[in-house]
């Protein structure tokens, strides 16, 4: 996994390294027509343009390239991408002196861009790689300006810009490649070590980031175990009340009744509680979800029959909307289902008699949206970010109703995203809140 994330970190410094190119190249472009046009500058403005047209060839190639590597979910190995990135870096090098040869070579300002490829190496590459490419840079250009000072090279001036022969001076020009060296390595230098301390504090909170991962991942087999011992013995406890409850070793008078009553629906409410618990905890630890197409308009239809009797206790009115195409989609059956059932539950519980509750399914492109809405008591402001928390709950909520575990929504949370899906809360106008979550209609992404 890490290899991965790895290689998938190199990948977009790759495209980067290609997106930046086309700045360049429009750079090149809009600055030669400038100075030619408008600036009176003589410039081989012919050659630069014919420059610029073979860079966007090569842009595209390497582009496609990138895209092949890539395609239909590959994993390039980390050399391969290393190695293009590399090539990128360099050739940019020979592509840059070649543009100040036809464009003043020494005489152009422009002479000190190489700094930000030197900036760009050390951050993309190792230190010594970007020593290596320092080192490149001060011997391709330094090369040519030397070769034109010699009259080797012939030097393609800009007449109308800069003072024409400062080329030829020989003290100037050892000057010049003398702070452009010490320029070029000095920027590695400081690149690189402040890059080497990033990367070392990014592995060290990667490393605490795992440690946490696996306390986490502790923690959880713990709550599950417990949890899981604790559910057996209430079940036990409720089993045994039921008994009694019904009369089946005899009969209780009024005050008993109630005593037991009241004992079998608090044990009932923590044997709730609990099972809720093992549910979330488990699929934290699985980490991944069974993926299999089943019907969501049944899943919706269960939710809203299982919400109908106390709906009814409270004169709740219950609507819903399905999109005719809203159907089958990937997903766990039992866990989507669920977590409606958790949404709709809640809005009927927390709208007041005589209120509204609406469920509106539709198809919103690469996804199913599904929206509950209801004219109940809301969300306060300071809550709404933590609402999807473990065991958290509103103040009015708790005031509404004293029974709750605060783990129906960080449940329904957890089993939308591992869908690849979202979900979220609104407080509506005119009262009352609406619950928003969505799931893919194609291969969901992200089981894990």
């Amino acid at each position: 996994m890490e290899l991965l994330l790895k290689n998938t970190s190199l990948i977009q410094r790759a495209y980067w390294l290609v997106a930046l190119r086309w700045v360049a190249i429009a750079t090149l472009a809009i600055a030669s027509f400038a100075a030619t046009r408008f600036m009176g500058i003589q410039l081989r403005a012919s050659t630069l343009y014919t420059i610029a047209g073979v860079l966007v060839v090569y842009n595209f190639i390497l582009y496609d390239l990138l895209r092949y590597w890539t395609w239909g979910g590959r994993e390039p190995t980390e050399a391969r991408i290393g190695g293009i990135i590399t090539f990128q870096i360099s050739a940019d090098l020979f592509i840059l002196t070649t543009i100040l040869h036809f464009a003043g070579g020494i005489e152009n300002p422009f002479a000190f861009f190489f700094v930000f490829h030197m900036i760009l190496a050390s951050v993309l590459r190792s230190k010594l790689q970007s020593y290596l490419q320092a080192t490149l840079a001060v011997v391709l250009f330094g090369g040519i300006i030397v070769l034109e000072a010699s009259g080797v090279v012939k030097h393609w001036g800009l007449e109308g810009f800069a003072a024409h022969g400062l080329y030829d001076d020989k003290s100037f020009v050892f000057g010049f490649l003398f702070v452009f060296s010490i320029t070029l390595f000095l920027v590695v230098y400081m690149t690189t070590s402040i890059s080497e301390q990033l990367r070392q504090q990014q592995n060290s909170y990667e490393q605490a980031n795992a440690l946490l991962h696996e306390k986490d991942q502790l923690k959880n087999q713990y709550v599950l175990r417990l949890t899981h011992d604790i559910k057996g013995h209430l079940a036990a406890i409720q089993s045994c009340l039921d008994i009694v409850f019904n009369g089946m070793v005899g009969p209780l008078n009024e005050e008993q009744t109630d005593l037991v009553e009241r004992a079998y629906r608090r044990t009932g409410k923590c044997l709730s509680f609990i099972t809720s618990l093992l549910r979330l905890t488990r699929m934290k630890l699985a980490g991944r979800i069974e993926m299999e197409r089943f019907s969501l308009r049944n899943s919706i239809f269960n939710a809203l029959a299982a919400v109908q009797n106390k709906a009814r206790n409270k004169a709740i009115a219950v609507t819903h909307t399905i999109d005719p195409s809203v159907d089958e989609i990937p997903g766990e059956s039992v866990l989507i289902e669920e977590t409606a059932t958790n949404i709709l539950f809640n809005a009927v519980k927390y709208t007041s008699e005589g209120g509204k509750v609406a469920l509106d399914v539709k198809d919103d492109g690469a996804f199913v949206k599904v929206t509950v809405t209801d004219t109940g008591i809301g969300i306060p402001a300071g809550a709404m970010e933590h609402i999807f928390e473990e065991f958290y709950r509103a103040d009015n909520a708790q005031a509404a109703e004293r029974d709750g575990t605060g783990l129906g929504l960080a449940f329904a949370k957890e089993v939308v995203e591992r869908h690849g899906g979202r979900i979220w809360a609104l407080n509506n106008p005119d009262g009352g809140s609406t619950f928003v979550f969505t799931l893919p209609k194609g291969a969901a992404g992200s089981g894990a």
